[in-house]
């Protein structure tokens, strides 16, 4: 019979025939809603979440057309726009309190009918100027929010927010003011639009983006759970000493710069335009972090007129101090770091910027900042019993295939911390490393960072991240020892070449020349029995193109040799906050996901105590245990399967690229 009555409908164009069935299908499914229980409903429905079937549509179809679609009685009919959106509305906040998305204009679902009106009576003139069927007919009786379901959208295509652009004409709508997330949930579940398939991906031989079911809420995918870390034997013993702690909370998170979404386009096809215009992500990212309430924040690509003209004013607001530091050269967007008034103290403040003139190893604007920050205790505490806090945020370059620049970068910030954190005593206040490192876990960058050592001579430059595999390529760019030239001032230890050699008195003072005199004196040509043999480095003598640099330190002219054994190291001790693995799922955490591929780039390292003998087998891993600085709690991370789920990122209710990493630290408070 709905064959029959189809082949009749003699329209010209075939969207407009493919929108006439949806329409059918989705005024039986609202005729059901109206008589059925959602539970009813959700068993009927189940199989129509994914691709659609055309035999379950048929028919639904041929059973609407014989009980008579007009005869339903008038208490029976489809629910309003405006009564589903107040229910939505309630059942939608249980989650918005992770989901971070301003609700404060629910009430305009009402307007849009009326622009929906609009399109429901263009339809009808296009309508009337072909022969109709009785069938068709029919359709001019739905509703108007189940006409411009089944007339103005793609059923292959996501349900998108309603803008300025695709109303137009309808003034009585304050796109400004509208939240397009919680508009499009209203809309989809009052016209219930079934996705049929994945929209397309452009790129081929990548993992697709399939559109989130309407009936299923963002926020039950996105849940992250905070994990309660304050039973480790390490706080349990703290506790058991009756040891009082400094608890504070630090938040890193690459907020996106807008001009990067301008600029690589082609990044987030995948999303719809409304979600990626800063209006709307702005609320979204403050929501976030006034949800979770951080003492510390670290962020990355903070576009600089954003900073001062919102942001700041906006963590002003809420309390913090903030430190900005914006990118080199022509970049419009950096880092920040800020913190609150009422819990931290500003003792010292370095920014640190990666360009350096004439060095093709340090040739890119990647920056970052360094603070130190006295904790502020209750009144009738020492300020002196608690330790200052070295807080450290950058963004390392991105480029897969220069893993040379991202760890000559790295030994430089590394060596600035070395300079904040250094106490008089020669050890080291407790560090906390936040930032966006474009690295990934277990790759020879990270472990340098976890390690304090490694070995690079040799080393394929695109191998330090892990980003990408480029072995295939017939030439690949290797590390040379040294790494970085001795104009630079940093030793292989990521010091300070000024800072690493103790003053010493007596010291006499001799000239340039003089000392030269005796570079390749047998005295410096004879190997010394100890000295461990490597070949390529201690196995050769010192020649005429031995790399040697003077330093002047009062009172005296030291002569130093720049270390060529292709080690670097340093002395922090830092280990991650996150284990970069989801033991109950089996899979890896993530904090991006370009391309539709989840990775691990951004990270939160502290300071901790190595243990001895802690090295397993024949890898150099250290295994630590918290120390001053103890880790009491996290916020977890997502898989790339459940990201996937939801559209990737970014999507409605995570307005970054980036899922933002939040952990909780406890300062020991010694009792003076």
């Amino acid at each position: 019979m709905i064959g029959t009555v189809l082949c009749y409908v003699l329209l010209p164009a075939a969207w407009l025939f493919r929108a006439l069935r949806d329409a059918f299908f989705t005024c039986r499914k609202n005729v059901l809603l109206a008589k059925s229980t959602s539970t009813q409903i959700e068993g009927v429905f189940a199989t129509t979440r994914g691709e659609s079937v055309p035999e379950e549509q048929e028919a639904l179809l041929q059973q609407w057309v014989e009980e008579g679609a007009g005869n339903l009685p008038a208490t029976e009919s489809a629910p309003a726009v405006g009564n589903v959106s107040v229910t939505l509305t309630s059942d939608w906040l249980e989650g918005s309190e992770l989901l971070m998305t301003s609700l404060s204009d629910l009430n305009l679902a009402p307007k849009v009918t009326q622009c929906a009106g609009q399109q429901l009576t263009e339809l009808h003139t296009l309508a009337s100027s072909e022969p109709q069927d009785p069938a068709v007919t029919e359709v001019a009786k739905l509703p108007a929010e189940e006409a411009v379901a089944a007339a103005g959208s793609d059923p292959r295509a996501p349900v998108v927010p309603q803008t300025d652009h695709q109303i137009v004409g309808c003034a009585t709508v304050d796109v400004q003011n509208e939240d397009p997330a919680v508009l499009a949930w209203s809309l989809a579940c009052d016209a219930e639009t079934v996705p049929m398939g994945p929209p397309a991906w452009p790129i081929q031989d990548m993992v697709q983006f399939c559109p989130l079911p309407t009936e299923v809420p963002y926020h039950e995918i996105l849940w992250r759970d905070w994990e309660d870390l304050s039973v480790q034997p390490s706080v349990l013993e703290q506790v058991a000493k009756n040891t009082p702690l400094f608890e504070f909370r630090v938040m890193s998170y690459n907020i996106l710069a807008q001009d990067l979404v301008e600029q690589s386009p082609d990044l987030y096809l995948h999303c719809h335009a409304d979600i990626l215009n800063w209006n709307y992500r702005l609320p979204n990212l403050l929501q976030e972090i006034q949800h979770w309430d951080p003492d510390v924040l670290c962020l990355q690509e903070v576009q600089e007129n954003h900073y001062w003209e919102q942001l700041e004013p906006a963590f002003r607001e809420m309390g913090f101090e903030c430190c900005y530091k914006r990118r080199t050269g022509t970049k419009t967007d950096g880092c920040a770091v800020c913190y609150k008034h009422s819990r931290f103290q500003l003792i010292s403040l370095n920014p640190v910027e990666y360009f350096r003139p004439g060095l093709d190893i340090l040739n890119r604007d990647n920056v970052g900042l360094v603070l130190l920050l006295q904790p502020l205790l209750p009144e009738g505490l020492d300020l002196e019993a608690v330790s200052p806090l070295c807080v450290a945020n950058t963004h390392v370059l991105f480029n897969p295939r220069r893993g040379d620049i991202k760890l000559a970068q790295m030994a430089l910030l590394l060596a600035e911390i070395d300079k904040i954190a250094k106490t008089t005593k020669g050890s080291y206040y407790p560090v906390i490393l936040c930032g966006d490192l474009n690295s990934v876990p277990d790759s020879p960058l990270y472990k340098f960072i976890r390690n304090g050592e490694l070995s690079y001579y040799g080393m394929p430059a695109w191998k330090v991240s892990g980003q990408e595999d480029f072995s295939q390529q017939l030439y690949s760019r290797k590390l040379p020892a040294p790494l970085w030239p001795s104009s630079l001032g940093i030793t292989d230890n990521c010091q300070y070449v000024t800072l690493c050699q103790p003053k010493k008195l007596d010291r006499r003072k001799y000239s340039r020349d003089f000392l030269l005199q005796f570079r390749f004196c047998d005295v410096a040509c004879e190997r010394p029995p100890l000295l461990v043999l490597l070949e390529g480095v201690t196995d050769a003598k010192p020649g005429i193109n031995g790399r040697f640099f003077l330093t002047r330190e009062s009172p005296g002219l030291i002569l130093m040799k720049m270390s060529s054994s292709g080690i670097i190291q340093h002395g922090l001790n830092l280990t991650s906050v996150y284990s970069h693995f989801l033991p109950q799922r089996g899979c890896p955490e993530v904090t991006t996901m370009p391309m539709g591929l989840g990775a691990t780039v951004d990270y939160i390292f502290y300071s901790a105590e190595p243990v001895e003998n802690g090295n397993r087998g024949g890898e150099c891993r250290r295994l630590y245990r918290d120390g001053a600085l103890k880790l009491l709690g996290r916020l977890s991370l997502l898989s790339e399967d459940v990201l996937l789920l939801a559209n990737g990122l970014p999507n409605p209710f995570c307005s970054s690229d980036h899922l933002c990493l939040l952990a909780s630290f406890g300062l020991e408070i010694s009792s003076l």
